[in-house]
């Protein structure tokens, strides 16, 4: 399984970008998709996650801001970024997992088996 992301850009706050991540072919063994942010010095964020039944989770300072959506038809999951902040600049990693992530809308499966390379978002003040 191979994840490509794509749509990370450089923009001022306030803006929005949308990420899209595609999978190299329809994969039974996904079961969900999910968005890790990480920043120079930290570890990875989880800001959202989204299962193949479409349920999702996302991390607190990121509701209201940012939505995770999927097209199985296009093996693809997007993650629509508004009001950006400058603290949002991290490099965006898309990864999935063999069994679903979310329970009741909490993000409860955190080992990620397959990652994509990551696509920059960088926020200016």
């Amino acid at each position: 399984v191979q994840l490509v992301e794509s749509g990370g850009g450089s923009v001022h706050a306030r803006g929005s970008l949308s990420l899209s991540c595609a999978l190299s072919r329809y994969s039974s063994s996904v079961h969900c998709m999910g968005w890790l942010p990480k920043a120079p010095g930290t570890v990875h964020g989880r800001d959202a996650v989204i299962d193949s039944d479409g349920g999702t989770s996302y991390v607190d300072r990121v509701k209201g801001r940012f939505t995770i959506s999927k097209d199985n038809a296009k093996n693809t999951v997007y993650l629509q970024m508004n009001s950006l902040k400058p603290e949002d600049t991290a490099m965006y990693y898309c990864a999935a997992a063999g069994v679903s992530c979310t329970s009741d809308g909490i993000w409860i499966h955190y080992d990620m088996e397959y990652w994509g390379k990551g696509t920059l978002v960088t926020i200016s003040s």
